[in-house]
């Protein structure tokens, strides 16, 4: 996100609907690992740039949110920043971490409550989970992918109410789902008529191998148009080969092609992503010609 002065609404640039709210803030976790103050620095300025309307939730893990409220004092912003609080302390650590957020509701506006499930993603938990979080709040639980039952997983997760989370990238090859993966994945999630988030290794829209690492990464754009294939029908091929696509021209052309009906069904799905950065994805959906 690059600095920016405040935009008055006539200013901003529409964003379709598809693409509304849909880049989560990572910038705090890897690879950025900004500094809170910088992060949060971006974020205000991305609030106010041309493209807000695609910026999403600022995610922070709770063991960072003595942090982020400190900064949040010094720099005052006028209206409180709508907040993704990531446990990493615990699922013990979330009532106090939810009582230090609702004591700052001038600075934190809490949306979002997401966690990474046990190997055995089992209903004690998960009713422990529905205890301490508010029904306000949107639940979000990422099963782990290697662990055995990792589909089934997914659908207790949906059946307790709660949106799944797809870990899509990492430091390493294994940490990157397989195609066919992330095709059973939605699959699961369209069967039981949820939405889900994404997070890590989205770093662009279109689906390409890294030059330097050699690694593939998946595209949210796949993900995107994947999804509306499933939610019109398609076979199993049919959206993995939306999964699979490097070809960004036909992929654009596909999502400047879905109804708002459609778009709007999509994103009732997909509903985010988390990203270091909102200008590496304006950037590409720019040359794409979908901003």
């Amino acid at each position: 996100m690059s600095s920016a002065a405040p935009q008055s609404a006539s200013d901003q640039r529409d964003v379709p609907s598809l693409l509304a709210r849909l880049v989560d803030d990572a910038a705090l976790f890897p690879p950025c690992n900004a500094t809170v103050p910088d992060a949060v620095k971006l974020h205000l300025a991305g609030r106010s740039s041309d493209y807000a309307d695609v910026l999403g939730l600022f995610l922070c893990p709770a063991s960072r949110l003595p942090e982020l409220i400190t900064e949040l004092i010094k720099v005052k912003p006028a209206k409180p920043v709508e907040l993704s609080l990531v446990i990493d302390t615990g699922l013990g650590g979330v009532p106090k971490a939810l009582s230090i957020v609702e004591s700052r509701a001038e600075l934190l506006a809490l949306r979002m409550v997401e966690m990474p499930a046990p190997t055995d993603v089992d209903e004690v938990w998960l009713e422990r989970v529905s205890e301490f979080v508010p029904e306000d709040v949107i639940r979000v639980i990422e099963p782990r992918r290697a662990a055995v039952g990792w589909l089934d997983g997914i659908q207790r997760v949906i059946e307790h109410g709660s949106w799944p989370k797809i870990r899509c990238g990492g430091p390493s090859g294994e940490n990157f789902p397989s195609v066919a993966e992330v095709a059973d994945f939605l699959a699961v999630i369209n069967d039981g008529g949820a939405s889900f988030k994404a997070t890590a290794g989205l770093h662009n829209a279109v689906r390409h191998t890294d030059a330097e690492t050699g690694i593939t990464h998946h595209g949210f754009l796949n993900l995107l148009l994947a999804t509306s294939r499933l939610l019109a029908g398609a076979d199993s091929s049919v959206v993995q080969e939306a999964i699979s696509s490097t070809d960004g021209t036909a992929l654009a052309d596909e999502a400047r092609d879905l109804t708002e009906h459609e778009a709007l069904s999509v994103r009732g799905v997909f509903a985010s992503y988390g990203s270091c950065s909102l200008t590496d994805p304006v950037k590409d959906l720019e040359e794409l010609g979908l901003l």
